[in-house]
This record gives structure tokens, sequence and C-alpha cells, in this order.
């Protein structure tokens, strides 16, 4: 699910911001009145993943233990690090739901030491759903295999 392509300049009116995303997003940090836009649009942004996380967890699995939400693995994720500099450092990504099919561990948070490829993130992924690869994307960002998320 994605709700805007990368540089799209939404501009999301209902949030009374005028200005568009994209643009707002490379403002540069001393920027207080940029800030406080862009942390109303991602509040909004996690609004809409907690309805969606909701509705799943209170959906029971058509022929399966448990709900909908037990079954899932979102992935929700930003490109950037950060959008004024185009960083790749320090990229958030927020894995929910999914425990019985994948067997990660949820409700914690990690910090990877090192800079990590996310390549390894998504190798996880691919494992814990029954793929037999052993890289995804180039194979030198994967040499150190997937992340051990259980």
């Amino acid at each position: 699910l994605q709700y805007m392509r990368s540089v799209g300049q939404a501009r999301m009116h209902w949030l009374g911001i005028e200005e568009g995303h994209h643009g707002l997003s490379h403002e540069p940090d001393n920027n207080a009145e940029a800030v406080e836009k862009l942390t109303k649009i991602n509040e909004w942004f996690c609004g809409e993943l907690a309805y969606l996380v909701k509705t799943l967890a209170e959906t029971p699995e058509p022929g399966a233990d448990g709900n909908m939400l037990d079954h899932t693995l979102i992935v929700w994720l930003n490109e950037l690090g950060k959008g004024n500099s185009h960083t790749l450092d320090n990229v958030p990504f927020v894995l929910i739901g999914g425990e019985k099919s994948t067997g990660f561990r949820m409700g914690r948070h990690l910090t990877l030491e090192g800079k990590q490829p996310h390549n390894r993130l998504w190798l996880s992924v691919a494992q814990s759903m029954g793929h037999g690869i052993d890289q995804f994307g180039m194979e030198q960002f994967c040499v150190d295999g997937p992340l051990d998320l259980a």
C-alpha cells in the first residue's frame, strides 16, 4: 500500500497543510514550522496504519487459528533516513503482526550495529515466508545472510 509516490507533491488540505509533502521534507532541520507540519503528516499516516492494524486484529482468520493480523506482515517504512539530505542512514522499518506466520518476535525495538543493508531485512522476510533464496538483490548486500528476527 503506497499513499503517494516518493517525489509526489501531495497537499494534505484536510490537515490544514497547503505545502506539498515532498517540498516540506526538504526544508532544513531548523525550520520549526516545516518540522511541525511533517510531524502532523506522519501522525496522520500513523493513524491510517493503526486503523489497518486494528481492523486486521479484529477480523478472524477463516480456517486458521487467530486473526488476520496474526497471519499478515506489515512493513512500514520511509525510503530515506532524512528527506532533506537523502541519507540512507538510519532508515526506520516498522514490522507489525505476522508472529504466527513469520516467526518474527514483535513488540520490541532493534538498533542494528553499523550500516546494515536493507536487503538483509527483505531476505529475512522472504525466507520467513518459505522462499528458499540466499540473497535479495545484489549478492554483496546479503553476505551476512538474513537478520535474526526470531
